[in-house]
């Protein structure tokens, strides 16, 4: 198969144009903008022919269709995204412009190439977000929850999700919605939890946390969520699933932000005394947690690698890639961690 990845530079995208080399794809071709977080080092020392990069954005339309026609483009992984919610809070015309309007454009440039003989199969990736939040004893999100999402970037996510559903039903598109939690692993930008508390315990820098630390998360390795995505590629391009079909992915972890910032002190054998509680964010959700036994019954799918094992590989790619983190702590990166903490 020749497969397009969206959003390839960026954390979850750049592990998923490796394990599309490792599955041997005929081609497989990466768009990305080059946004804060789409960082060019995520694939660094990729030698392979059957590899090709284009810088450019979803949104324009025009070369997303000359992409899939010139490329003959059969599948199409969408990971191009605004992705972290303090921004959205800040300022959330990026993530309507990119979540939503780039989703279009997307839909509508494999529409076209599908008029012009290029049949695609499409894998949107969303998130565990656009349901909403739950309270202490409720039953994890399944397929069949409402979709209830609370802040903006959920909300973009949440209509993404929509208009591709809405282009399986009026245009028969071939496409399938993939929702997970919260992933983790190498080459994260360091807004995002894991990586931010490490480099700043590392570095002897207090932790900001949000609240009272008590907002409780599923957590998954970034391999088994990009297990969980090719699972569903297969399973659509093999015509095992009806288009439109939605899978949860989750990772059978579920912990307190505190509780996972105390396991990230232990690895590092630094001091609880570096914490420091922070004001919470606005309409902060209390508690995400995922059903995955749709995948697990129709893709045969589950996570296998456990906590333990994946936050200590995690910690210790941050400890021996220096260089990596230098050049992500610059510029953008370092304003925004300022004005937020």
């Amino acid at each position: 198969m020749r497969i397009l990845i969206t959003g390839g530079c960026g954390f979850i995208g750049s592990h998923v144009v490796k394990e599309a080399l490792n599955r041997n794809f005929e081609r497989v071709v990466n768009l990305d903008s080059l946004t804060y977080s789409g960082n060019p080092k995520n694939l660094h020392g990729i030698n392979d022919s059957k590899y090709h990069f284009i810088h450019g954005s979803i949104n324009d339309g025009g070369l997303v269709e000359s992409v899939i026609l010139e490329e003959r483009i059969e599948c199409v992984i969408h990971l191009a995204a605004e992705s972290h919610v303090d921004r959205s809070i800040r300022s959330v015309k990026p993530f309507v412009e990119t979540n939503i309007d780039g989703t279009r454009s997307l839909l509508e440039a494999i529409l076209s190439s599908r008029d012009n003989g290029i049949s695609t199969d499409l894998i949107h990736v969303s998130t565990d977000e656009v349901y909403g939040s739950l309270g202490a004893g409720e039953r994890p999100f399944s397929e069949d929850s409402s979709i209830s999402p609370r802040n903006p970037y959920a909300a973009t996510k949440a209509a993404s999700d929509m208009l591709v559903e809405a282009f399986v039903n009026t245009h028969k598109l071939s496409a399938s919605i993939t929702r997970c939690s919260n992933n983790y692993g190498p080459n994260q930008f360091p807004e995002k939890l894991i990586p931010l508390m490490t480099l700043n315990a590392m570095d002897g820098k207090k932790l900001p946390i949000y609240g009272d630390g008590q907002q409780v998360r599923d957590w998954i390795h970034v391999s088994d969520h990009v297990a969980g995505i090719f699972s569903t590629l297969d399973a659509l391009s093999r015509k095992q699933i009806d288009p439109g079909e939605v899978f949860n992915f989750g990772g059978d972890c579920e912990m307190t932000n505190l509780e996972m910032v105390g396991e990230i002190l232990l690895q590092l054998d630094a001091s609880e005394d570096l914490i420091e509680f922070v004001p919470d964010r606005p309409g902060h959700d209390k508690r995400y947690a995922i059903d995955y036994s749709k995948a697990s019954k129709l893709l045969d799918w589950k996570p296998v690698v456990s906590f333990q094992r994946g936050l200590k590989e995690t910690v210790d790619w941050y400890k021996n890639n220096s260089d990596w983190v230098k050049s992500v702590r610059t510029g953008e990166y370092k304003n925004w961690i300022n004005e937020q903490y």
